[in-house]
C-alpha cells in the first residue's frame, strides 16, 4: 500500500507556491481549483487542467479522480483486483459523442447574420430609398452627404478594419505570416503616398478586388457549412468558387451597375494613361455584348453545377441546406441589386449584408481571444465589455475613414491600404482546408 502525495500549485508573482499534502490515511484531500500535479511514491505522475470538464488518471499504485464541479480530489489505495477493474473501465469504449451542429453558431443567429441577410438587406435598401430620415444631409468639415451615405460608408470601412483583430490580435494567425502583416502594409502606404501611378492603380484595383473578395466571403461561409455537414473541404471547392464569382460578377457585367464600376478607370487621367481612361467608353458601347457573354457562360455553368453536385450526392456527399439557402439568397440579391438596381440602392444593399456577415464571422471566431487580449477574461461582464470595445474601435475607424477620405492623399493611402490588406489577408487567414476555421 503506497503513500499518496498531492501537490497543489498556485501562481504567485513570477514563481510558483507549492504545498505538499501527505495522505497516508487515504482520506479525501481538499484542494483549490488550480492546475495540479499529483504523484505517489511509486514515481507515477498525474496532471490535469482546471478548464477540463473531467479527467481520470491511474497509476500502478493508486487512483486519482478529479471533477471540475468539485473541490475534492479523492485518493485511495486499491489492491490488484480493484485496479484491474478500474483499468478495464477506463479502457472501455466511450459513449458516442453528440452530433456536431450543422450551423456555424445556431439557427437564429445564422439565419439572421449569414444565410438570409442578403434578402432582408433588400428590404432595408427599400426603406433607405424611401425614408426621409436616411436622406437627411450630414455636414461637418468638408464632408457633405446624406445620413445613408455616412452610415453605409462608415459601416463598410469599419468591417474592413476588423481583419486586423484576426490577423494581428490572434497570435496563432500572426506567426504564420509576420512579414505580410507588418512590412507589406507599411510599404504600400509609402508607395501610394510617393507615387501617383501606384496611388491610382490601387484605387481602381480596390473596386474590382472588392467584387472578387465579396464572392469569396460567401464561398468561404458556404465551405464552413459543407464541413459542418461532414463533407471533405476539397470536394466541390472549385465548383463553389466559380459559382460565387458568377453570382457577384455576372450581374455587374450584365446589369445596370456596370458603368458605376468601370468609371473608376477614369482615375488614370491623373497620370495620362489614355488606354485605361478609354475603358468606360468601350464598356458603355459594348454593354449588350457583356450581357450576352454572361448569359452564354452562366446558364450552362449553372446546369453543370447542379449536375455535378447531384453526382457527388449519389456518391455520398451530404448536401448542406444552409449552404444552398445562402447561395440562393445571395444570388437573388445580387441579380436584383447589381442587375436591376430598381430603387438605386444596389451599393448600399450588397455592401451592407456583406459587412454584416463579416462582423458576425469575426466576432464568432475571435471573441474568446479578444477577451484575453483585452485582459477581461476574469471579469463578470468581460465578454460584453470586449464586444463593446470590438464594435467601438471598428466604428471609430469607420467614421474617420469615411469622413476624411478626401482630405489628403496620405489619408486615402491609409484607407485603401486597409482595404487591400483586408481583401488579401482574408484569402489565407480563414482557410477551411487548413482547419483555421
Amino acid at each position: 500500500m503506497g503513500r499518496i502525495i498531492v501537490e497543489q500549485r498556485d501562481e504567485q508573482d513570477a514563481g510558483f507556491h507549492w504545498s505538499r499534502i501527505d495522505n497516508s490515511n487515504s482520506t479525501a484531500i481538499a484542494v483549490a481549483q488550480f492546475d495540479r500535479i499529483g504523484h505517489c511514491e511509486t514515481g507515477a505522475v498525474f496532471g490535469w487542467g482546471k478548464d477540463e470538464t473531467s479527467r481520470q488518471r491511474l497509476c500502478p499504485g493508486c487512483e486519482i479522480v478529479f471533477l471540475r464541479s468539485a473541490t475534492i480530489v479523492a485518493a485511495r489505495m486499491a489492491d490488484d483486483t480493484v485496479r484491474q477493474q478500474q483499468t478495464d473501465a477506463v479502457d472501455a469504449p466511450a459513449a458516442p459523442a453528440r452530433a456536431r451542429s450543422s450551423f456555424i453558431v445556431g439557427p437564429l443567429h445564422d439565419g439572421f447574420f449569414f444565410i438570409f441577410s442578403p434578402l432582408w438587406a433588400i428590404a432595408l435598401g427599400f426603406w433607405v430609398s424611401h425614408g426621409s430620415f436616411w436622406n437627411t444631409r450630414v455636414e461637418f468639415g468638408e464632408y457633405r452627404h446624406t445620413f445613408a451615405n455616412l452610415f453605409i460608408g462608415a459601416f463598410i470601412m469599419a468591417h474592413l478594419v476588423l481583419v486586423f483583430f484576426r490577423s494581428h490580435a490572434n497570435r496563432n494567425i500572426f506567426k504564420t505570416h509576420p512579414i505580410r502583416f507588418t512590412i507589406v502594409p507599411i510599404a504600400l502606404v509609402t508607395a501610394m503616398t510617393a507615387s501617383v501611378w501606384v496611388f491610382v492603380t490601387v484605387l481602381v484595383l480596390t473596386t474590382w478586388w472588392d467584387v472578387y473578395h465579396s464572392a469569396l466571403q460567401t464561398f468561404g461561409i458556404g465551405r464552413i457549412y459543407d464541413t459542418r455537414a461532414g463533407n471533405d473541404p476539397q470536394v466541390g471547392r472549385s465548383l463553389d468558387r466559380n459559382l460565387n464569382i458568377l453570382l457577384y460578377l455576372g450581374p455587374i457585367l450584365a446589369g445596370a451597375t456596370l458603368m458605376e464600376h468601370v468609371n473608376d478607370f477614369r482615375e488614370f487621367d491623373r497620370v495620362g494613361a489614355m488606354f485605361f481612361t478609354a475603358i468606360p467608353a468601350y464598356a458603355n458601347a459594348n454593354a449588350s455584348f457583356f450581357t450576352w457573354l454572361v448569359l452564354l457562360i452562366g446558364i450552362p455553368f449553372l446546369s453543370y453545377y447542379v449536375l455535378a453536385y447531384w453526382i457527388l450526392h449519389r456518391g455520398g456527399y451530404h448536401v448542406s441546406w444552409q449552404k444552398v439557402a445562402l447561395l440562393v439568397s445571395t444570388g437573388l440579391c445580387s441579380i436584383f441589386a447589381w442587375g436591376f438596381n430598381s430603387f438605386g440602392e444596389a451599393f448600399f444593399i450588397v455592401n451592407f449584408f456583406h459587412a454584416l456577415q463579416y462582423f458576425a464571422l469575426v466576432w464568432w471566431s475571435e471573441k474568446k481571444n479578444l477577451t484575453a487580449v483585452f485582459h477581461l477574461g476574469g471579469m463578470r461582464w468581460g465578454r460584453q465589455l470586449t464586444f463593446l470595445i470590438f464594435i467601438g474601435l471598428a466604428a471609430v475607424y469607420g467614421v474617420w475613414a469615411e469622413t476624411s477620405i478626401g482630405e489628403s492623399q496620405f489619408c486615402l493611402a491609409i484607407v485603401n491600404t486597409v482595404a487591400v490588406m483586408h481583401f488579401w489577408y482574408d484569402g489565407f487567414i480563414w482557410s477551411v482546408r487548413r482547419k483555421q476555421v
